[in-house]
């Protein structure tokens, strides 16, 4: 007897259902990765907290499970429109203070997600009040122990934290890459950015000479349309609302407001590859006005740009969608989200973070 041969077509139907199988297989498989690395260890709901007339869009997130009163940490933005979770972002970190029997509250920018108002209206202080109004209503919830409540702030927010605290008491600070000078921390960003692209001397001197002309233009209070004409016409990005931000903004100075957290634990973590803050700058005055009390942990991170992200994965399009897609714990600088987790639990030791 001869041995019974398949048909071509009837084979290759075969291999393509199997080849079939197997991709939706991987991409079952893919997805539960995905979803098991987007499951946090915590509680999280939407809370809407009233502040001015409006309404602030919040997410409270709790340790998973427990019901007594949580020491509070709340999240004051850095720059651009950020809305309440980062667009997932601080859901590592929230979930790091979780661990650490911590609730975190967040809430969209103004103009945000929906939110009622535009955010580039804003001062600092205005934000300032924001945060202290969202303090207050937490303060008023069972769940949370009302002594145990702080800041945790990023970039622009090293202008708001400490206004805060002078506006309401706060029992500890977590800053992360903060700004000192707005105008200091705008040079060093515009020459380390230059300096990264390999700008000729020809460039930096026009882009310098282009800066110069706007601080003058800031410094007598011209309007959009002035700024717009004495830069050739050409608004390179500028609109008339965020002009109007950073004029209201531009004197921002947070040497003589950081005497508010005089005493306050503060735990000042800073990037080896920052282009956006002068960090040498920023530690130093922390160090010149916080450190005579003993309450100043600050901690390096030499792998880190200024979000606080690998320098690694963030110079890399690809690492850095795969990474937050299938990792997104790990998109942090090492030891950056254990360093958070270990300052809040040793504040409730009664001690203060190891730097």
């Amino acid at each position: 007897m001869h041995p019974k041969i398949q048909p071509p077509r009837r084979r290759g139907l075969r291999m393509a259902v199997w080849s079939l199988v197997t991709a939706l297989v991987v991409a079952a498989g893919l997805a539960g990765v995905v979803l098991w690395q987007h499951s946090y260890a915590m509680d999280e709901q939407r809370v809407s907290i009233r502040h001015g007339g409006h309404t602030l869009n919040g997410v409270l997130t709790t340790p998973k499970g427990s019901r007594e009163p949580h020491g509070l940490v709340v999240y004051v933005h850095g720059d651009g429109p950020v809305d309440a979770t980062h667009d997932d972002g601080y859901k590592p970190l929230w979930e790091a203070t979780a661990k650490a029997g911590y609730a975190s509250l967040s809430w969209d920018k103004p103009g945000v997600a929906g939110a009622p108002g535009n955010w580039l209206s804003q001062s600092m202080d205005d934000r300032a009040d924001e945060a202290a109004a969202a303090i207050a209503w937490a303060r008023a919830r069972p769940d949370i122990d009302g002594d145990r409540i702080g800041l945790w702030g990023a970039s622009q927010a090293g202008w708001v934290l400490p206004k805060v605290a002078a506006k309401t008491p706060v029992s500890f600070v977590i800053a992360v890459s903060p700004a000192i000078n707005w105008l200091r921390q705008g040079r060093y960003n515009l020459l380390a950015e230059l300096r990264a692209d390999g700008a000729s001397a020809d460039r930096t001197n026009a882009a310098i000479a282009k800066s110069d002309t706007t601080r003058r233009l800031l410094e007598r209070h011209a309007t959009f349309e002035e700024y717009v004409q004495a830069m050739g016409g050409d608004a390179d990005g500028m609109t008339a609302d965020r002009w109007g931000f950073i004029s209201k903004n531009h004197t921002a100075d947070a040497t003589h407001d950081l005497r508010a957290l005089r005493g306050v634990p503060v735990l000042l973590a800073l990037a080896g590859h920052d282009i956006n803050v002068d960090t040498a700058d920023t530690e130093h005055i922390y160090r010149e006005v916080l450190d005579a009390g003993g309450a100043l942990t600050s901690k390096n991170h030499p792998d880190a740009t200024h979000s606080l992200l690998k320098q690694s994965i963030e110079q890399s399009d690809l690492k850095l969608t795969l990474t937050a897609l299938f990792s997104p714990r790990s998109l942090f600088a090492d030891g950056f989200l254990d360093g958070q987790r270990q300052f809040l639990k040793d504040l409730d030791r009664g001690g203060h973070a190891i730097p």
